[in-house]
């Protein structure tokens, strides 16, 4: 039988104090690679002989010692291709890593290799499948990472998110991700898509594992103590509720209900009815920078493009600058508003999608609820709730305000433990 991967903080520690070492790590992910990866398609770039090379030589001090490693194949790397997934940029090979893969490597991580993007991280979607139902799709562009953490492929993932690239795989595919508050997290060496919200993300297997790469990614990441004292939280459904599915409703009532029984308030958050326009925003200014973004590729390789990617040069031909330029005013308006309204609040909680994952690898679903967060830049994680034998896993959102990324993580870690605590996990 393979064993599952520990968390990354618990591999590390096992590595620096001696008791296993990044080669012995490697072998147990490389036994699970062998007898999953045909069925899951997690990675469009693996060597296992250059993985136990690597695993050879590693860091064995860092604070990700030994820890093996996925990397979303938008992130530049010296080692492996990064494509993209368009075939425009088929064996395309950068010359060098993105900085947060050098700093991955230089923490003593092993890259196992780059996982599976959707076309340039926007909607076409590539081969992976979730690892909870083959014939269900495992989100969207960072879903390469999500189904290799969820296959135990490797202990931390690389991501990106614009929209809900993010912690909508992580929300099918049940994992821990945490998408710091926008421009904290280098983007050097990664393709920009809508440069107003692009920003790194990732995924563990603990709250303990999102800090543990915050601390390597953002030099100088504290975060700070939480009070021992009753959370109080807010919850906020969005103009969009409507989407959610009974399911996920239901589990999210019961997610509350039991925050609620370890004795932490949680409020229901009215917002001003000119939030319901953010979604339409962040659309809006997503299809006109992404356009701007790609206008090489659309130039040169117009025949290489998916109908997706086309259809978003469409809607943005159709936009005017003033649209434009109106979309980003009013952001920037309600900005400072719903910092107001969520001020009382130790964090914020939402659904992260509206249903599980469906059926089908072409359609990942509505961004909706994650990209209302991501427009203003604020942090956000996704919690995997505690789910029946058989059935397919559920996200629960937690957002903190603008550049509180370290008290989000705290508070994320005490729910995480109370939400399993009261269901006897």
């Amino acid at each position: 039988m393979i064993r599952p991967v520990p968390d990354a903080t618990a591999l590390s520690q096992s590595v620096i104090k001696g008791e296993t070492t990044a080669a012995v790590i490697a072998e147990t992910v490389l036994e699970r690679i062998q007898a999953l990866e045909p069925d899951i398609r997690a990675f469009v770039s693996f060597d296992a002989r250059k993985v136990r090379t690597d695993a050879a030589l590693h860091n064995s001090r860092g604070l990700l010692a030994g820890v093996p490693v996925g990397v979303k194949d938008v992130f530049d790397s010296a080692d492996h291709p990064t494509q993209f997934n368009s075939p425009i940029y088929a064996g395309h090979q950068p010359a060098r890593d993105a900085h947060v893969v050098t700093l991955l490597r230089q923490a003593g991580a092993l890259i196992m290799g780059k996982t599976h993007t959707t076309e340039f991280a926007y909607m076409h979607t590539g081969p992976t499948r979730n690892p909870h139902d083959p014939d269900r799709t495992p989100g969207s562009s960072s879903a390469g990472s999500a189904a290799g953490m969820a296959a135990d492929f490797f202990a931390v993932a690389l991501g990106t998110q614009t929209a809900g690239s993010l912690l909508k795989p992580a929300s099918y595919c049940g994992l821990f991700a945490f998408k710091p508050s926008f421009g904290l997290v280098s983007l050097e060496g990664v393709k920009p898509l809508a440069p107003s919200f692009d920003t790194v993300g990732w995924y563990g297997r603990s709250v303990r594992d999102l800090h543990l790469v915050a601390r390597v990614l953002i030099p100088g990441f504290a975060v700070p103590e939480v009070e021992p004292r009753p959370l109080q939280l807010g919850f906020y459904r969005t103009a969009r509720w409507d989407q959610v599915d009974p399911e996920v409703a239901n589990a999210l009532e019961q997610a509350v209900d039991h925050l609620l029984s370890a004795g932490h308030q949680v409020n229901d958050v009215q917002l001003p009815d000119e939030f319901a326009g953010v979604f339409d925003d962040h659309l809006l200014i997503n299809d006109c920078e992404g356009a701007r973004s790609l206008a090489k590729e659309f130039q040169e390789h117009r025949a290489l493009l998916s109908p997706s990617t086309l259809a978003m040069f469409d809607r943005a031909a159709a936009t005017t600058w003033e649209q434009e330029s109106a979309a980003k005013a009013r952001l920037a308006a309600l900005a400072p508003r719903l910092n107001e309204r969520c001020q009382p609040y130790d964090a914020m909680l939402g659904p992260c999608c509206g249903m599980v994952a469906p059926v089908g690898l072409e359609s990942t679903g509505p961004s909706d609820f994650i990209k209302f967060w991501g427009a203003f830049g604020w942090p956000q994680v996704n919690i995997p709730l505690v789910r029946a034998e058989g059935s397919m896993p559920i996200g629960l959102q937690m957002i903190g305000r603008f550049r509180n990324d370290g008290s989000l993580l705290r508070v994320a870690e005490r729910v995480a433990s109370d939400l399993l605590t009261d269901r006897g996990q």
